[in-house]
């Protein structure tokens, strides 16, 4: 993990590879209209008062996410100036936005793969810009090695090493909210990334008994209280919709409860994720071209694992649980046939239409375990439809609800933290599109609104009064493109900062 650091030296006499620095597009789309943003005066002025031209010359915008490199000023103890673009200048009144200055810090720590240390001279205005600052530095920085060479010709082979030190220019070292600032941001950046790691791990290794033995792991480090049922302890329980999905598969499945709990919490939140560590489509089987990011398909386990332990670290005044429904879906002669019936843990029957369609089944059997604790909300995450990516794109998620309120809230929590998300309705009359003959209801319906039905599905397994939000970040889960801002190509994290901030709001009473 790359080292944080405050400084308040002056910034020509800092020893490191690179000093990064902001700019921004002015108002007016003409010569000399670019911007140097707070937090770069001292380069600047080590330039004479010209860094802004010598930028323009060399095609500079301000753009967000353009990088331009240039020698440091004579008198500089830094060799390289790191200009990146932090998008529109922000109105008289106003301070540069936390996303912006989130991407922009991601970024550079990109672009500085292979440095030893970095100064970071970008607009700290206040603690949050901070935060923003050192979170971005952090998760622009990750590098997922693990199953790569690690002797001696590694960087020959596999690039450059992530950016290994960021120190902060004009963040306070002695400042209680700066320095609260940088744990929570490096608290949170460590979880998600942790998250990131759980995702690119290959399903060979990542089976649900290993990402069960992970959490138990981290539950004791953090002081979580865990409980692990197995393949025996799931078929005594009655958990028809995960033993269902696993039971094509020799890696058997689990589900995993993880307890968070603080003396002064007034509030209870529960968060379900879809853990499964590798989706063939099962009987279903996917189309060719569409098995090989599966490993994916854990995702939204990923993100409750890390919000919960997250949580405990920061000791928010919440009780949180997190239960992750973990399988694996393979096709063999146990596996699950298009036309079986499985009884839920609720005691509902459930037509298998789809075997495809089995995230729904194993998060049922979670939500209804989750009911029962009757907790203030729940949220489950999960990489659920290829009909939410077609209708959001792939960096956006989806937000459905009971609850029109609780929906607006989950939607302001991951703008606020910067995770593009969008609510989406419940339409009744696709209900009974999952209409069964056979069973209490089936697992497809219309093919058309196919992320709604997905949601409606889950809704019939959340305990009756519970207030209950569901997000599909089939979408922002995996990147298969280029790495942009601050967010890898792979594993994201996604929903990880959003059910966070949900936990904060709730023990802080702003969040009902």
């Amino acid at each position: 993990m790359t080292a944080l650091t405050l400084s308040t030296a002056a910034a020509p006499g800092l020893r490191a590879d690179a000093i990064v620095v902001g700019v921004a597009k002015g108002t007016a789309p003409k010569s000399g209209d670019l911007v140097v943003a707070p937090g770069a005066e001292a380069v600047d002025k080590g330039y004479d008062g010209r860094l802004a031209a010598v930028l323009e010359t060399l095609g500079a915008s301000g753009a967000e996410g353009e990088v331009t490199k240039l020698p440091a000023p004579a008198g500089f103890k830094t060799p390289l100036v790191v200009a990146v673009g932090l998008g529109a200048v922000p109105d008289k009144d106003s301070s540069f936005d936390t996303e912006a200055l989130r991407k922009a810090a991601g970024v550079a720590a990109r672009n500085l793969n292979g440095s030893k240390k970095a100064v970071f001279a970008l607009p700290l205005a206040d603690a949050a810009a901070v935060r923003a600052v050192a979170e971005g530095a952090l998760l622009g920085a990750y590098s997922f090695d693990t199953y790569k060479d690690n002797g001696k010709d590694a960087k020959a082979k596999n690039g450059k090493a992530p950016l290994a030190e960021v120190a902060l220019l004009g963040a306070k070292p002695r400042d209680k909210a700066h320095k609260a600032a940088v744990e929570h941001a490096t608290t949170v950046a460590v979880e998600l990334n942790r998250a990131r790691d759980l995702i690119n791990t290959p399903p060979n290794d990542l089976t649900p008994e290993a990402f069960a033995a992970i959490a138990q792991t981290a539950a004791k480090e953090h002081g979580i209280k865990v409980q692990v049922l197995d393949d025996k302890a799931l078929a005594k329980g009655g958990y028809g919709g995960i033993l269902g999905v696993g039971g094509g598969s020799a890696a058997t499945p689990r589900l995993v409860k993880l307890s968070y709990t603080h003396s002064k919490a007034k509030k209870h939140l529960a968060y379900v994720g879809k853990g499964i560590t590798y989706d063939s489509g099962g009987i279903s089987l996917k189309p060719a071209g569409h098995n090989e990011t599966m490993k994916c398909d854990m995702s939204g386990a990923a993100a409750v694992f890390a919000a919960v332990v997250a949580a405990a670290r920061l000791g928010l005044e919440v009780n949180v649980t997190g239960w992750l429904a973990l399988a694996e879906n393979m096709p063999s002669g146990s596996a699950v046939r298009p036309g079986d019936v499985l009884r839920m843990f609720s005691g509902k029957t459930v037509e298998v239409l789809n075997t495809d369609a089995e995230g729904r089944l194993v998060l049922a059997d979670a939500l209804w375990a989750a009911s029962a604790e009757k907790p203030d909300a729940i949220v489950d995450v999960a990489t659920l439809t290829g009909a939410m990516v077609l209708a959001l794109g792939s960096r956006t998620f989806g937000i459905m609800s009971n609850d029109d309120a609780f929906r607006s809230a989950v939607h302001e929590a991951a703008e606020e933290v910067g995770e593009p998300a969008w609510p989406m309705p419940l339409p009744e009359h696709l209900r009974k599109g999952m209409d069964s003959p056979t069973a209490d209801i089936a697992n497809m319906g219309e093919r058309m609104g196919g992320g709604l039905v997905a949601g409606l599905f889950l809704r019939e397994f959340v305990g009756e009064g519970i207030t209950w939000a569901h997000l599909d970040i089939a979408g922002p889960a995996f990147n298969e493109g280029g790495p942009f801002g601050y967010t890898p190509k792979g594993g994201t994290g996604s929903a990880v900062r959003t059910l966070v901030r949900l936990a904060e709001l709730t023990a802080s009473g702003d969040l009902g």
